[in-house]
Order: structure tokens, then sequence, then C-alpha cells
């Protein structure tokens, strides 16, 4: 009797286990490079909780659009810009009432820690500056944002032919860590991290571009349900505080309590 009743039970654990790994699903986010330490500590945090695998595939914005338009298979977008969410919209590849922009940042010009030639904008145009990287403009928000703030204080003429195009933010700020240029312009939270940079000057949010992380689910989702349950998650309070620590300005669309 005693061996009959071991044999239930290991069968009925086995089953429960079985169960729960038909119900756990896994869920693909695409997500701009600049959030991937933000990301993997809230989904670290989130497995624990729901049961589910979150798995990341990190890159440009641009870059992952066009993976997106092409048929990547994927649940979630997580863009560094409107642009770029806007143009999978018109392709009718978003849920259009899943979007929301969830995250702000602002832009700063960082350099090697013992370089002390930059303590403005303008000090771009200075010879001792010969090369900035920049994240490449067609596939790189943080790019684009860089330009649009350059051409805004009237200094992107005397700058242009410095710029050393990146493929993505972090490779920016890699290319200052390694000294390969003398300067770049990276998201305030991805200076954060870095131990081999220095801040020489961080553009207020009120004069830079407004920079804005739009959020969706992907039309065809191969895991729709749990990709949505994931992306009511990265709005929660918990969430929210890990983004903040990163220095990310949180849009919440929670209501106020």
């Amino acid at each position: 009797m005693k061996h009959i009743l071991t044999s239930l039970f290991a069968g009925a654990a086995v089953l429960f286990a079985a169960q729960n790994e038909i119900q756990a699903a896994t869920v693909t986010v695409f997500a701009a490079a600049s959030l991937t330490d933000s990301l993997k500590q809230i989904a670290a945090d989130y497995e624990k909780s729901s049961g589910d695998k979150i798995v990341f595939n990190f890159a440009a914005s641009g870059t992952l659009a066009r993976q997106i338009e092409a048929g990547a298979p994927a649940d979630i977008f997580f863009a560094a810009d409107e642009a770029r969410a806007d143009a999978l919209e018109k392709k009718g590849l978003l849920v259009n009432d899943t979007r929301q922009s969830l995250l702000g940042n602002t832009l700063v010009i960082v350099t090697t820690p013992d370089t002390d030639a930059i303590h403005s904008p303008a000090e771009l145009t200075n010879a001792a500056i010969q090369h900035l990287a920049l994240g490449d403009e067609k596939v790189v928000p943080a790019g684009t944002y860089a330009k649009a703030y350059l051409e805004k204080i009237g200094v992107w003429p005397a700058v242009e032919s410095k710029v050393v195009p990146c493929e993505s933010v972090r490779a920016v700020l890699a290319a200052v860590e390694s000294g390969n240029v003398d300067a770049g312009i990276v998201y305030k939270t991805d200076a954060a991290i870095s131990k081999k940079v220095k801040v020489a000057f961080e553009v207020p949010a009120a004069d830079g571009p407004k920079i804005s992380y739009p959020l969706a689910l992907i039309k065809d989702s191969p895991q729709p349900e749990a990709a949505k349950k994931f992306i009511a998650y990265l709005d929660s309070e918990p969430a929210s505080a890990v983004f903040k620590q990163s220095g990310f300005i949180v849009l919440s669309s929670r209501p106020a309590k």
C-alpha cells in the first residue's frame, strides 16, 4: 500500500509540474539598447512571480523595427522614440490600444575621466575634440535626438565632420570608454552605468528634444495574453521603482492614489 501511495504522489507531482510547464509562456521583447540593464532586472523579478520566461532582443530601435517588419517573431516592441512605433503602427503591426509612452530620458555629453576639454556643448567645436561618437541617426534614436539638439543650438555644421556613427547608444558609450573618440552623446541612464566615463554636460530636459519610450503589443504576437500581462507589469510600481533608480523619467499611465 505504501508503495502504491508513493507512486501516486510521484505521479501527481510529475503531472503538476507538467501542467505548470504547459501554462508557462515565453514572452519575447524587442527593446531599445538603453533599456538593457533595467529590463533585465525587472524581468528577473517578474519571472519569479509569474512563472513566465522573458526573452530580450536588445538593439537600436530602428534595427528592431526593421526586424519586426521582416516578420521576426516577437511579442512586445519597446522603443526609444515615437517615430519607430508610429511607422510600425501605420503598417498595422502594433495593437493600437496597448500602446503607451512609458518613459522619458535626457541627453548627456560624456568623455573619458581624464579629459577636461568640454564644459559646454559649444566646446564640441574645439580642435581638441576630433572625434564625436553619436548613434547612427538612421536607426538609433539617441543619435536622432543628439543631432536635433546640436542643430538647435547651432553647432551641428561645425561638428558634423567629426561624427563617428555607431550602431547603438551602448556602442557610443563603449567608444568613449575605450578612448577611441574624444566625446559622445548618450542618455543619462547609459552614463550612469559606466565607471569609465564622466558626464561633461547634461542637457536640461527643457532645452533638449522630448525623449519618449513607447511600448506596445505586436499584432502577430505568439503569446499575446502573456505579453499583455508583462506590459501591465512594466507599468507597475515595482517596475517603475527600477526605472527611476536607473535614471529614467517614468510617465506612468496608472491613476494617482
